[in-house]
């Protein structure tokens, strides 16, 4: 894995380096400050780590892969302000630490720089990079309106809850594996499978997620275990429960969701004893292994090397993460 940690720091050194603007500084101030918060930087690892696949030097797509990590973290800071979130990596929020209207600007000027940092691709890859970004931005935004929405309504479907993970994260996820892709001027047939992979890892990931805020180690997970469960959060397993509860466990979920005070470590430990019951640790565990199972399906496609092995084992170290 030694090329990964490689790619990391080269990533890392591009970050430190770029320049966004100086004036006004209140302006740009917050952008180096979110970009600086760290982060797995799983979207350019991703797309480095694609492009990896087809030809021998990474580093000279660095400024395209950091591209996505910019438009990650605008999405962050946004996403931030719509939850009224205090922290983000264990550090305050940029509107928390500015305020509202400078975090909304700062990441205006986050958007607009990923396209800055695109502008001197070659021009036979430009369109289709912003073509396939474009559409990959806007299905961001739209499945931020679909959580936001959900919060709203008392139940939502399985179906309904997978499409929005897809949006709001598996996309980007996708895209980066398709920026490298791209970029190596790969086999449309190939490009497509890579994009797959990461739509697929991507819902994986999200449900593995909403798997470790409830049943995760607290000394490894690094936040709040059952944060959802005190959110009354839609996740995987708060709607399977839904579906398979009856009788006395419904109305005492229903119970618990209508609850508006309450002791908090007695509610996880409640919705926590109604999960085990009704084996929703399983249920979810076996839908996770089905979409990391249909994403490497999609690598049959790529021929067999020791960077396909790479991205394979990178992936499933991730996979296999505790927190």
């Amino acid at each position: 894995m030694s090329s990964v940690k490689s790619m990391l720091t080269t990533i890392e050194q591009e970050i430190k380096k770029q320049r966004f603007g100086s004036s006004p500084q209140s302006l740009y101030d917050p952008i180096h400050y979110i970009m600086a918060l760290g982060g797995k930087r799983l979207r350019p690892l991703l797309a480095m780590l694609s492009y990896s696949l087809y030809k021998t030097d990474p580093k000279k797509i660095v400024k395209y892969a950091t591209a996505v990590e910019v438009f990650h973290n605008f999405t962050l800071l946004h996403d931030d302000i719509m939850d009224k979130a205090p922290l983000r990596r264990g550090k305050p929020t940029v509107h928390e630490k500015w305020n509202v209207n400078t975090a909304i600007l700062s990441g205006d000027v986050m958007q607009v720089k990923v396209y800055d940092q695109f502008l001197d691709l070659d021009g036979k890859l430009l369109k289709p990079v912003l073509t396939s970004f474009n559409k990959c931005a806007a299905e961001v935004c739209e499945g931020q309106q679909w959580d936001m929405e959900f919060e709203m309504l008392p139940k939502v479907t399985e179906q309904q809850y997978i499409e929005m993970i897809k949006l709001k994260t598996a996309v980007l996820l996708g895209f980066s594996l398709e920026l490298g892709a791209l970029l190596a001027k790969a086999p449309t047939r190939e490009r497509k499978a890579l994009k797959e992979f990461g739509i697929n890892i991507g819902i994986g990931f999200q449900l593995k997620d909403d798997l470790l805020d409830v049943y995760a180690d607290q000394a490894k997970f690094g936040k709040q275990v059952g944060g959802d469960i005190i959110a009354n959060k839609k996740t995987y397993l708060l709607i399977k429960a839904q579906e398979k509860a009856t009788g006395d466990d419904k109305k005492e979920l229903e119970a618990w969701l209508a609850l508006r005070k309450f002791n908090k470590p007695q509610k996880v430990k409640a919705i926590k004893a109604l999960y085990n019951k009704l084996n929703i640790q399983q249920t979810t565990e076996q839908r996770i292994q089905s979409y990391f199972e249909k994403g490497f399906k999609q690598l049959d496609k790529l021929e067999d090397s020791s960077q396909k092995k790479n991205l394979i084992a990178f992936t499933r170290n991730l996979i296999n993460r505790q927190s």
